[in-house]
């Protein structure tokens, strides 16, 4: 027999439908149960659309399925405010369920509380099921809502070893064909994709998603460009990024090169340049960038694709939210191989920036990582 695990499970699976489509609301799943049973499912579609459990109520409703006396499980607790739509606990207590499992509450103080509000309305509502998988399913929301910067996923692309590119700075292709599909879809479910300086001159990428027009994400619009340098492209460059894309380019630089007659001569074709300060061990300090990128941009997910300098940065500076890392089957074994991290003196295993593994699945050929920071 399924179990309240199951159910949830399922939830999360629905929830993952909404990824690139909802943003910036957390991505929220929901399933009815009666008799054991699933008989309606919901998700939130789109961003200022019903909630998940409104559109799951609604398939209930078509199915011509009771929902009186049932139980919801929903992976993020009903929302308790009026927003872009009422709110969904009030929702669900008109709708005579008579159970509802939460995978974990809402985060949000604005839109706290209704499972408090359901339990007062004669509700049962259990909180805790799957919750760690339900607490990352919105890690994103969190980091948006609570530090006023944009959701950082670091992606990487590396050999078995941990290289990005030969010594000669050959990266075609660390991976295969199906995991560079997956980048793809990843770049047109973000709102920015950043990499460093050293990439933008090596490979003159677009830092766009191609996909095919068949994908639901294809109609997605075309991410912000983002780079990470001191050393700044002149003006009348044949860089594609800065011939092609200018007004969808920001670069975060150093405070004197942004202020200089390079930097005002990018600023003149529509590039954004944020001009950071120094750390203490010499390295720009990010954060405030990322900042400026959610509040005067409006970027809530940011894609970084490297190179190793700038991960390692981004990591070290406790900036890397989440990992996307793809192990292709090949080994270099060449230590002047470019590696995937670098740029750090770290003399004691203790002081490694930790992470947890959330997921690990093959894409082909390739195996994908997906890893998330450790509890401070």
């Amino acid at each position: 027999m399924a179990s309240d695990a199951d159910f949830m499970a399922r939830a999360l699976e629905l929830a993952e439908r909404g990824r690139g489509f909802v943003t910036p609301n957390p991505r929220v799943g929901a399933v009815l149960v009666q008799n054991g049973a699933i008989v309606a499912e919901g998700w939130h579609k789109v961003f200022g659309g019903p909630h998940a459990e409104v559109e799951c109520l609604r398939e209930a409703e078509l199915r011509r399925v009771p929902v009186a006396g049932g139980t919801m499980y929903v992976t993020l607790e009903p929302c308790n405010h009026f927003g872009k739509t009422p709110p969904c606990s009030r929702t669900l207590l008109e709708s005579g369920v008579a159970r509802v499992v939460v995978g974990c509450l809402d985060p949000n103080p604005v839109a706290e509380g209704g499972a408090e509000l359901l339990r007062q309305g004669g509700v049962a509502v259990d909180v805790g099921v799957l919750e760690q998988q339900c607490r990352d399913t919105i890690a994103d929301f969190v980091v948006y809502k609570t530090m006023g910067r944009p959701y950082v996923t670091l992606k990487l692309a590396m050999t078995l070893d941990g290289r990005i590119a030969t010594r000669t700075g050959d990266a075609s292709w660390v991976s295969g064909q199906a995991s560079r599909r997956c980048v793809h879809r990843m770049r047109a479910g973000m709102q920015a994709v950043m990499v460093g300086g050293g990439t933008l001159r090596a490979d003159d990428p677009r830092l766009t998603h191609r996909l095919d027009a068949s994908d639901p994400l294809s109609g997605n619009p075309q991410p912000l460009a983002v780079i990470v340098t001191r050393r700044l492209p002149p003006a009348d460059a044949t860089l594609t990024l800065v011939r092609e894309r200018s007004p969808e380019l920001a670069i975060l630089t150093g405070l004197e090169q942004a202020d200089s007659a390079a930097g005002r001569a990018l600023a003149k074709r529509g590039v954004r340049l944020y001009g950071l300060p120094d750390r203490p061990d010499g390295s720009l300090d990010l954060a405030p960038g990322l900042g400026r990128l959610r509040s005067e941009a409006r970027i809530y997910t940011l894609l970084c694709e490297g190179g190793g300098g700038l991960a390692g940065s981004l990591a070290a500076q406790g900036l890397a939210d989440e990992l996307a890392l793809f192990y292709a089957p090949k080994v270099l074994a060449d230590d002047r191989a470019v590696a995937g991290f670098s740029g750090l003196a770290v003399p004691r295993m203790a002081d490694a920036a930790g992470y947890r593994f959330c997921d690990v699945r093959r894409v082909d050929e390739d195996i994908f990582v997906t890893a998330r920071p450790l509890p401070a």
